[in-house]
Order: C-alpha cells, then structure tokens, then sequence
C-alpha cells in the first residue's frame, strides 16, 4: 500500500536544489507505522543565510522589474500555473501528506483541492491589486498624493505539520501575490510535501529565489530565520509557545510578525437540536485531522437538559469511527504526527484522570492497532474550570464536555480561556445564535464546526495570536503602503525670507 517512494530531496533555494551546508538529514516517520520512510535536509543557519540571499536578490533583480515591482498579473501567471500542476499531482501529493503526517488520504485529498484553490485566489489578487494602485487622496488645493501598495521585501514563513502543504500555501500564495520574495521553515515533522511544492515551482519556471524552502529543526533553522536582520517580516503558525519566541527573535530588527497560534475553542449546543446533526458536528469540529487543528472546538458546552442523551449518542457516534492506516478506504482517525505529541497526548488524559475527570471513552489505542501513534477518539465528563484538560490545548482527539443551564453561563464559560481563535454554536434560534456569536475570538461558526474558506479571514484573538490571513484583506498582510505626496502650484513656497 504504501508503494510511493518518498521522494530524495534537498534544499530548496536560488530556484535550484542545494545540500545543506553541514550536510545533515532526518528521518521521515510514517506515524501509523512507526518505520523510518524517508529523510529530508536538515537546514541550518549557513542555508538560511544563503536562502534569504537568494531571496534578496530577487526581489531587487532589474530593480524589482523581475518581479516585486512587475504588473500582479505576471505574478498571477506563475500562481495559476502552480495551481494546475498541484491539481495534476493530487494523488500522489494527498498519498505523500498521508504517509508524513498521518491524516486520512480523504482529508488529504480534500487538501490539495483547497492548495490549488489558494493559489488561484491568490493570483486573482494578484491581478487585483494592479487595479488597487494609485488610488487617489484628496487634498487642500496645491497638493495632489496617490498611493502605492508595496510589497514589504523578503519574508520568512514557518509553517505547522498538521495541515502541511495547505498552511504552506496560505503564507506562500499571499506572499508571492503581493511581489515579496520568500523563505519557508515548514515543521521538521512534516516537510515532505512542501518540498514536492519546490519541484512544482522548478516545473512552471517560478524565477530563481522568489520562494527558497529550507526544511529543519526549529532552533537550528527557524530560529535563524526569525532573528534573520534581513527579513522583512515573519509570519508564523504554530504554538503559543514557540510564538512567544518568535516575537522575542524579531524585536531587536523590530520587523513586524502575523502569529496564528493555538486554540481551545468552545462549541456551545443548545437543547432545540436535532441531537445525531448536533452530535457529528461536535465530533468532526474535534477529531477531524486526527484532533491535530487549532481551531479544534475541544471544549463542548451542553444544555443540562440534553446533556446525557446527547453524551450517549456521542459515544455511540465515536465508537464507529474508523481508526485505521490513513491509506485505507474509508479511513476517518490516522495516528497523531509523532511519538513525542501521543505520549503528551496521553499524559494530558491521565492527567484528566488524576484530577477527578472521567475518561468516558477512549484515550487509549485501539485494540487492533498494535503499532502507529493511535490514540481512540476521546470524551472527557465530569471537568470542572481548573482542570488542565479544560485550560491547555491537547492537540489531538480529546473532546470535554461540561453542562450548562443558561444563554448568560454558556457564553461565560465559552470565554473562560487564554485563547480566542474559534467557537461554534448550535441552536434552532438564530438569535441565541447571534447572541453567543458574541464570544471573543475570530471565527465564530454557527450550525457547524471547522468549514474554513480562503475567502474569509482567518486568526484569533487573545493568546491566539493576532493578524489575519486569507479573505480580501489576506495580500495585505504582505503589502506595505507609501504615499506620494506632489506639490502642483507654480508659487514659492514663501516660508523663508529670500535673499536679496
């Protein structure tokens, strides 16, 4: 089954593959195997030096004539063309994202289709932002100003394991669209596919040093990037954690960061529900990507009335679910990344346990699964506010649930976190609805839970991070903007006496 070769690849930069300067690799892991697949380079501060070179370098070529300064419709050329050769590579990119990270091969499949949309939502503002140029500022008589969008020069992006390629694209697509050249960090745990996607821009002829891809370990490779004095900005997603670091990284360049970081958002179900809709929605808002999403709604809310029917059918619901190897059909719970997320994993349920929750389902492998980070879909009852499980995120398929008997205690405790990236609501009453779409984070989902599009904006509020990808405003994050301000009168300015 797992016939496909992960492919030998190096560094990505200056549009051709290069070893890493201190020659090391890692090892690929197929979670649901626990074998060593594969390896990818293991970059280094000497390879981000010479990768934000490159970028550098093209973004002045022909004084920017090249591409930061070209028309975004030359730009968009290249996008869609990115676009159409991921699409004609889908299967084997879902089969390689599988295999690396673990997420069902649907799920994996279903990926590629938003990749290669990005991209073509992105040259679209590409061609836009030409239209966008110049935009006139009225002024006081005399003076005449226009604006111009600039892009804010080279860019380093660090991107999560869970969603490999699709995070990539939301941070690459923008940047290429607005004229910024960059470098990309993905996660040392899943680089593969984001390294097929510097084969694809060897392909469609992308200029040398637009995009330079350096896969390796955090401290040796992005944090390099992040201090990097040459680097314009950093946009990263990730942890809490690892963000903090980030920010500290380019406070003495003083450049400017976009953070998406971590969840533990609350999905609120009130007692006029269709309970089986109710109950796959709250199940899919948690355990899709096996749990491994940070906009996971790990925190169920649910009406005391309902709440032991609807706790019943969820373990119902949750015990047939297929776990199995991701490349199997119908495959709907992989194994998590890596060894080091199952144990924490494990050690976040016990710990629920030693605090006086009940692990009503699940939190342990599944009895036919006797190798591969698998962990059965979890329910968690009985948490009270101070127990870690309902304050720090898991990142995996671990669900708690608590009652509540009031609109006012819903929205309570639906805030009742550091975090504020998502929430999810569902209710027959579209007022209650607007009501808790009141919860302070930046995505708000009512009736469902996870659907995500590049058309609208995505981020969170608090400790979440803060910025905004994707939507109409996503090219933004990229742009810089200058005014150009004219004198138009033929007078003398007359402040200063004239000599005679």
């Amino acid at each position: 089954m797992g016939s496909l070769a992960i492919p030998q690849r190096q560094l990505f930069i200056d549009g051709e593959w290069r070893a890493p300067a201190l020659g090391r690799r890692l090892p690929v892991i197929n979670p649901s195997t626990e074998a060593a697949i594969g390896e990818i380079p293991a970059g280094t501060a000497e390879d981000v030096d010479a990768a934000v070179a490159a970028a550098r370098a093209a973004l002045k070529r022909n004084r920017g004539r090249d591409w930061s300064r070209a028309s975004g419709a030359v730009r968009a050329k290249y996008l869609r063309a990115i676009a159409a050769k991921i699409i004609e590579r889908k299967s084997d990119l879902a089969r390689l994202e599988a295999l690396d990270c673990g997420k069902p091969l649907d799920e994996a499949a279903w990926d590629m289709d938003d990749v290669a949309g990005c991209f073509e939502f992105f040259a679209g503002h590409a061609e836009a932002l030409d239209k966008r140029q110049n935009a006139q500022v009225s002024l006081p008589e005399n003076f005449k100003c226009h604006l111009r969008k600039e892009p804010i020069g080279v860019v380093g992006l660090i991107t999560p394991w869970n969603y490999p390629l699709l995070m990539a694209t939301w941070k690459v697509a923008p940047a290429l669209a607005a004229g910024c050249t960059a470098v990309l960090k993905p996660s040392e745990l899943a680089s593969v596919t984001c390294l097929e996607l510097a084969d694809v821009c060897k392909e469609v002829g992308l200029p040398s040093g637009v995009l330079n891809i350096v896969t390796g370990l955090g401290p040796e490779a992005g944090a390099p990037l992040s201090s990097h004095p040459d680097v314009d900005k950093v946009s990263f997603t990730g942890s809490y954690e690892t963000g903090k670091k980030i920010m500290i990284a380019a406070a003495p360049t003083v450049k400017p960061v976009t953070l998406e970081l971590g969840g533990k958002s609350p999905i609120v179900v009130f007692d006029d529900v269709d309970i089986d809709k109710a109950v796959e929605w709250t199940l899919f808002g948690c355990f899709w990507t096996n749990g491994q999403i940070c906009s996971a709604t790990s925190r169920l809310l649910i009406h005391s009335k309902i709440a032991k029917e609807f706790v019943e059918r969820m373990v119902a619901w949750s015990k047939n679910i297929k776990v199995s190897d991701p490349l199997e059909e119908g495959c709907r719970l992989g194994p998590v990344v890596s060894e080091g997320q199952y144990e924490k994993i494990k050690k976040f349920v016990a710990n629920a346990k030693s605090e006086g929750a009940t692990i009503l389902t699940g939190g342990v492998r599944p009895k036919h699964l006797e190798k591969g980070f698998y962990i059965e879909p979890t329910i968690i009852t009985d948490v009270s506010t101070s127990m870690e499980i309902w304050r720090e995120e898991v990142f995996g398929p671990v669900l708690c649930v608590k009652e509540f008997s009031s609109d006012d205690e819903a929205i309570e405790l639906a805030n009742d976190t550091h975090y504020g990236l998502a929430g999810a609501v569902i209710s027959g009453d579209r007022e209650r609805c607007q009501r808790v779409s009141e919860v302070n984070a930046g995505c708000i989902w009512v009736n469902c839970s996870q659907p995500c599009f590049c058309q609208a904006p995505w981020g969170g509020n608090k400790r979440s991070g803060f910025g905004r990808e994707l939507g109409e405003g996503g090219i933004d994050n990229y742009l810089t903007i200058k005014q150009v301000t004219e004198y138009t009168s033929d007078e003398p300015w007359g402040w200063y006496k004239s000599p005679a």
